[in-house]
């Protein structure tokens, strides 16, 4: 099942043309990031581990703005775990018509403190994050 937030624009959120600013839109993605993991993911268990998912790259693209008062909803699934990285895809939507607002891939490592660079993704590190793959009929 697909995860979504939902987000209600604020005008802190806004633009001096009264839309949401483009690095906003780089949080409300990161906040549902952190809903995902923390309603389907077992966070325990990577702070246990020490292990912390870092960003390496975001890939977004913009379709339209959304604007004071507007509500959004973000759709984010875990798409694919690769040798190192992981892909999550999100989606932003306006709660009212559904139109597209944004979208972006979001590609994670793991890392550990002591450990250089992103770990290999195996074992039961790829079992827990494997958990969180929604497949789509896409």
């Amino acid at each position: 099942m697909l995860h979504t937030t939902e987000i209600k624009v604020r005008g802190y959120h806004l633009d001096l043309y009264g839309h949401v600013n483009n690095a906003r839109y780089l949080e409300f993605l990161e906040e549902a990031r952190w809903n995902l993991l923390e309603e389907r993911g077992d966070i325990s268990w990577f702070m246990q581990q020490q292990l912390a998912l870092v960003v390496s790259r975001i890939d977004i693209r913009y379709k339209r703005p959304a604007t004071m008062g507007d509500v959004i909803v973000i759709e984010t699934r875990l798409d694919r775990i690769e040798e190192r990285t992981g892909v999550i895809v999100q989606r932003i939507v306006r709660a009212d018509n559904g139109k597209v607002v944004a979208e972006a891939d979001v590609t994670i490592a793991v890392v550990h403190p002591d450990t250089q660079g992103a770990l290999m993704i195996e074992g039961e590190l790829a079992t827990r994050l494997g958990a969180l793959i929604v497949e789509t009929a896409e």
